[in-house]
């Protein structure tokens, strides 16, 4: 279905990201339609440099046509002053960016990868989405994220198993400016707890506070080895004076628990 879909669109562009989704829409694009699937990818504040490397490498290894778009995110007021619906103000500015992209290059449809577990957070950006006719075929096709790893893996791409990622924003209170120095300091904290060998991970930025939430299998390695002072350690240096561990855990939209209904329509 995905790939009669995509034959069906005829010449693509790809919002990727190098993410699982954004990676496995690319490598399906690609092997229907050749060098009529074109892959972009933004580079901004709310990016880390690992991501945008491993869009190149990925891309230059299978011979993708491939085009990085620099956009400065934060000088939007209104992304920079993070209300409830950044997400969607964002999207806006980066799907319409990408957009005149495609088109000026020859391809008249751009896909993002969204699929069916997005339905289930608040997600402000797929009104964008929408509003602006970008195309979704994996959460049109009914594919699941387990889905979408699976089929990855048969296809032996790297990030079948690739923890889920998002914004740098999404670490960021809503109501609080969003700046470089506190994009920084998330970039390097969540750098600094991956390198330790956790692995799905966030740490949510409460000014003073860094809130680290952790996969629940990894919790009681933090909480019960040495390993957590060295954390608090490693925190303290990048600006964090205090150091907590969510014992919820990690999960996605944390930041939207704090949303009352009319903030989410």
């Amino acid at each position: 279905m995905l790939r009669a879909k995509l034959l069906e669109l005829g010449s693509v562009a790809v919002a990727f990201s190098a993410g699982v989704d954004s990676t496995f829409l690319l490598a399906m694009a690609h092997e229907v339609l050749g060098d009529r699937a074109l892959a972009l990818t933004i580079r901004s504040a709310f990016v880390t440099e690992s991501e945008i490397d491993d869009a190149i490498t990925f891309t230059k290894q299978r011979n993708i046509p491939f085009r990085i778009i620099d956009i400065d995110v934060l000088g939007v007021e209104a992304i920079r002053n993070n209300p409830p619906d950044r997400c969607y103000i964002c999207k806006r500015e980066l799907f319409g960016t990408m957009l005149e992209a495609a088109a000026e290059a020859g391809h008249p449809v751009l896909l993002e990868g969204s699929n069916v577990d997005d339905l289930g957070d608040y997600r402000p950006g797929r009104r964008a989405v929408k509003e602006l006719g970008v195309h979704s075929p994996l959460l049109e096709c009914g594919l699941t994220k387990q889905e979408i790893r699976t089929l990855s893996r048969d296809m032996d791409l790297p990030t079948w198993e690739k923890p889920a990622l998002a914004c740098l924003a999404s670490r960021i209170p809503y109501g609080r400016e969003i700046d470089d120095e506190v994009l920084s300091r998330i970039a390097q904290a969540e750098k600094l707890l991956r390198d330790l060998g956790f692995i799905q991970l966030r740490v949510r930025d409460h000014g003073d506070v860094a809130r680290v939430e952790l996969a629940p299998e990894e919790i009681e390695v933090i909480v019960s080895s040495e390993i957590r002072s060295r954390i608090v350690t490693l925190l303290k240096k990048v600006g964090y004076p205090f150091v907590c561990l969510d014992l919820e855990g990690y999960r996605t939209g944390a930041l939207n628990e704090t949303l009352n209904e009319t903030e989410i329509q």
